[in-house]
C-alpha cells in the first residue's frame, strides 16, 4: 500500500501497523475538519472521511457528539486519547479506514474509563474494544514501551471524595497543614458558556510550594488542572455560578497519585491565607 504524507504522520511516531486495511466505499468523501470540531484540531491531518467510523452521516452530527468527548480529552487520561477518539469521528482521509488496533482501544480504556465512571459514565459499548482489529492488521497501535521510557513519567490525578471547602481557619492552621503537605496551588476557576451549553471552565493556577522531587511549577500546574477535570464533581461544587472564585488546593502525592485533601476559600479580604504562604518561606515545621 501507498503511504501518503500524512499517514506517513502516524507512521513515524510509531501509531501506524502495516497489513490490510478496511476499504472504503464509493459513498463515502473526503471533508475538511470544521473549526468547531475542536477535539480534533491538532491531530495532525486537516481532512476527514464522512460518513465516519462511528456511523454518522451529517457534519453537524460528527460536531454535536465529538463535543461530548472533549472534557474526557482535556483530562489528558492517556496520551493516545485524542488520536483514539480522532481516527473514529474524524477518519484520515486516505484510501482505505486506518481503525485504531484493539491494543490501543484497551490501553486508553484501561486509562480513561475510570474517569468517565468518576463523572457517573460507563465506558459506551459504542466503543468496545472487540470491534477493533488487532495488532496483526493495519491499524493505529500505542506507542513502544521505548518512547514512553523516553518522557518524564508525572504523577497521575485520580478519582476521590470532594474534601469540604473550609472558609474559616487561622493561618497557623494552614501552616500545619502545610508541613504535612506535598504541595498547594492557588486556583482560580471560572465557568465558560459554550456552544452544546456543555459544563466547562477556566482553570488558572500558581503554585505556592511543591517539595516533591523533581517536579516542576508548570508540571505541578498541568496535574491540578488535570485533577479538577477528573473530578468534575469538586469543581461543580466550588463554581456554583459563573463569577470567578479562588482556592487554594493542598495535598499530597502518595505512590505515583495526586491527593488533595484540603481545599480553603481564598477571598479577596483574606488575610489569612495570604500570611500563611508568605510565612511559609521562612517556616520550620515541628
Amino acid at each position: 500500500m501507498l503511504l501518503t504524507a500524512e499517514i506517513l504522520v502516524f507512521a513515524v511516531n510509531g501509531f501506524l501497523r502495516v497489513a490490510t486495511a478496511l476499504d472504503i466505499g464509493l459513498s463515502t468523501k473526503c471533508v475538511v475538519i470544521p473549526k468547531e470540531m475542536g477535539v480534533c484540531h491538532k491531530i495532525g491531518y486537516s481532512e476527514m472521511r464522512l460518513p465516519n467510523l462511528m456511523g454518522h452521516t451529517s457534519m453537524a452530527e460528527v460536531i454535536q457528539k465529538s463535543s461530548t468527548w472533549q472534557h474526557l480529552v482535556n483530562t489528558d487520561c492517556h496520551p493516545h486519547v485524542g488520536t483514539f477518539l480522532c481516527s473514529l469521528f474524524a477518519p484520515i482521509c486516505l484510501d482505505t479506514f486506518i481503525q485504531p488496533c484493539r491494543s490501543m482501544c484497551a490501553s486508553v480504556r484501561a486509562s480513561c474509563a475510570p474517569v468517565l465512571l468518576c463523572q457517573g459514565q460507563p465506558w459506551p459499548a459504542s466503543l468496545d474494544c472487540d470491534r477493533f482489529p488487532g495488532d496483526e492488521d493495519t491499524c493505529l497501535a500505542p506507542l513502544s514501551k521505548d518512547y514512553k521510557h523516553l518522557h518524564k513519567v508525572l504523577p497521575k490525578p485520580t478519582c476521590q471524595t470532594c474534601p469540604a471547602v473550609e472558609e474559616f481557619f487561622t493561618h497557623k492552621r494552614v501552616l500545619e497543614v502545610f508541613c504535612d503537605s506535598n504541595f498547594a496551588v492557588k486556583v482560580k476557576l471560572s465557568k465558560k458558556r459554550t456552544a452544546f451549553e456543555d459544563q466547562e471552565y477556566n482553570i488558572e493556577c500558581q503554585v505556592e510550594f511543591i517539595t516533591q522531587g523533581s517536579l516542576l511549577p508548570y508540571e505541578t500546574q498541568s496535574m491540578i488542572q488535570q485533577w479538577l477535570l477528573i473530578n468534575e464533581k469538586c469543581i461543580e461544587r466550588m463554581s456554583p455560578t459563573h463569577r470567578p472564585m479562588v482556592y487554594l488546593l493542598v495535598g499530597n502525592i502518595e505512590e505515583g497519585i495526586i491527593l488533595v485533601k484540603q481545599v480553603y476559600r481564598w477571598q479577596r479580604k483574606d488575610s489569612q491565607l495570604t500570611l500563611a504562604t508568605q510565612k511559609w518561606r521562612q517556616h520550620k515545621c515541628l
